[in-house]
């Protein structure tokens, strides 16, 4: 089987590419090839080889948000990305094409459609971004995280499938996360991480709030590269006696590790934290961003409607010291958390999406 993977713009439309991935490696009883088609201007091409995955670059951009002059230059990156991909798709000849959404998506779905090779999108978020809503109509089947995203999609082609999240989340203990991450018996964790965009925002009220979150918990505070040094700063000029309780890192590879050990998340609200958050059954407070027409709020509050996070909008996010305390501080409402999240978690994901992959390649 050939098989092509297509996405791209943030980390959340790569990694259920590669998580799929490993779920058609697993259920296939016959090799895989599989070459990875999708932009390289956001980071795609390191994070993809890194799994050991070939990557073919192909031109792309997104389109909201810019003015005539910055229409017309994504319009025709776009438009390179498209002959780009059918050249590169056609070398290729895969058996099938799965999209994981993202302007990064786009040229390669187009040209699965032009080629008439068959296609399956995967919906991350609960509300469709502008590629997704232009590959619904190319797609041959389409899968998505939760039933709040039918009402978007072609009922007739799509399945509720989850959001495939990496395998640790399902095979480390929390016990074992935190014996891992050498956390102390009844220590409590708080991990934050910004993702990509707009992490600042999130480093600057964390940044304010630690006098009052290191007495209580172990921060471990992704950052982001762009604020590693900063942070680095407010490290040093916390009191000795709760410095140590404060551990900022650009990033960590054992992210699964480090929600599975932890008592509360802040996050953005990104597409993975509907697979995530869930997987590792970990009550949250939610900042959406408002870029990208503002979907991070829909993913955000699927969440809080279902008792699995708190949604604290942008203009009150210099209260989130104040609303992280609070959690910290009632058992009961994290346990309920806890329990409602689990609920939601789909371990079976990736299977399920591979399913379809494999049925659409067969036919």
């Amino acid at each position: 089987m050939r098989l092509a993977l297509t996405g791209g713009g943030t980390g959340g439309h790569i990694f259920p590419a590669l998580a799929v991935l490993e779920a058609v490696r697993a259920a296939s009883g016959t090799p895989v090839e599989v070459c990875f088609f999708g932009p390289e201007n956001r980071g795609e091409r390191p994070l993809v080889e890194s799994a050991g995955v070939p990557f073919e670059g192909v031109p792309s951009a997104g389109l909201r948000g810019r003015g005539p002059v910055g229409l017309a230059r994504s319009a025709w990156s776009l438009c390179s990305g498209v002959v780009t991909a059918i050249r590169k798709l056609r070398r290729f000849k895969p058996d099938v094409i799965f999209s994981t959404g993202g302007y990064g998506s786009f040229p390669g779905s187009l040209a699965a459609r032009l080629l008439r090779r068959p296609l399956v999108v995967y919906l991350p978020d609960v509300y469709p971004g502008w590629a997704v809503k232009a590959e619904r109509m190319l797609a041959t089947r389409m899968t998505t995280t939760t039933d709040a995203a039918l009402e978007f999609l072609p009922a007739r082609k799509t399945v509720v499938t989850g959001y495939p999240v990496r395998k640790m989340f399902f095979t480390l203990t929390r016990d074992e996360a935190r014996a891992q991450l050498g956390i102390a018996p009844g220590e409590r964790v708080v991990v934050v991480a910004g993702a990509s965009q707009g992490a600042r925002a999130i480093n600057n009220a964390v940044f304010h709030a630690l006098p009052v979150l290191c007495p209580k918990a172990t921060v471990l505070h992704i950052t982001g590269e762009a604020g590693i040094e900063a942070a680095i700063d407010v490290r040093v000029a916390l009191p000795p006696d709760i410095r140590d309780r404060y551990q900022p890192s650009p990033f960590r590879s054992d992210f699964p590790a480090l929600m599975l050990a932890a008592d509360v998340g802040v996050f953005r609200a990104g597409a993975s934290v509907l697979g995530e958050i869930p997987a590792a059954a970990l009550p949250s407070i939610l900042i959406p961003g408002t870029f990208a027409g503002g979907h991070q709020r829909n993913n955000a509050r699927w969440l809080a409607d279902n008792g699995v996070a708190i949604l604290l909008d942008e203009e009150e996010i210099e209260d989130v010291g104040a609303r992280v305390g609070e959690l910290l501080d009632d058992d009961a409402r994290r346990e309920a958390m806890r329990a409602a999240a689990h609920g939601l978690a789909r371990p079976d994901a990736a299977a399920a999406i591979a399913k379809v992959v494999m049925e659409v390649a067969r036919r």
